[in-house]
């Protein structure tokens, strides 16, 4: 059966680590956590790289109906993305409809999740270096909603700043979620988890 893989959009290293524009590294983390899976940078790919299985009982399952799902966290900074993504989706043969990636939303409060297939970048620098580096956007995306800043703040300063402290407990539930909904989406398909998940 074909191979999965699922990209979480961020930035390398701690300074960036938890802040809201690294929500997608969070996602990847917690499915690589419930498979019990490490992580790797093989040489080469530009990334950190984690390989599990995903079944009905989740992930790290095994059996013969099992999905191969990668990891991806790339070790390039966000506007260079596409670069590790293509060099893991090359490696394993997966193709751009079995590519998820996990992103931050400013269009979406915090607690509002969406997914899609293809579209535009919508400004984000993650899914612009995607879509350049596989030369289409028919890829998944799941859009994990942070909300626009307050008042007058620079989103970029928004979105790189730590996620405040008060704040962390709620995006550990909110980022577990996603990652619900990230393995339902290769278990069941676009449909069904949107209809569960999309708000």
């Amino acid at each position: 059966m074909a191979a999965w893989l699922v990209v979480g959009l961020g930035n390398p290293g701690p300074t960036y680590a938890s802040t809201r524009h690294n929500v997608g590294f969070m996602v990847v983390d917690e499915l690589a956590a419930r498979a019990r899976a490490s992580w790797a940078a093989p040489r080469g790919m530009r990334g950190d790289v984690a390989e599990s299985r995903l079944t009905a009982s989740g992930m790290g399952g095994i059996g013969a109906d099992a999905t191969k799902v990668v990891l991806l966290k790339p070790r390039t900074f966000m506007n260079e993305s596409g670069a590790a993504v293509t060099r893991v989706a090359a490696f394993h043969k997966v193709t751009p409809d079995r590519i998820v990636a996990i992103h931050d939303e400013l269009d979406l409060e915090f607690g509002q999740l969406r997914l899609k297939a293809g579209g535009g970048d919508n400004g984000h620098n993650g899914l612009r270096s995607m879509r350049a580096h596989l030369s289409t956007g028919d890829f998944l995306r799941v859009r994990y909603g942070i909300g626009r800043p307050p008042g007058r703040q620079d989103p970029a300063a928004y979105v790189l700043a730590p996620i405040p402290t008060t704040l962390r407990e709620d995006y550990a539930v909110e980022t577990a979620r996603v990652a619900d909904a990230v393995e339902m989406l290769v278990l069941e398909g676009l449909a069904a988890t949107q209809n569960r998940f999309n708000s």
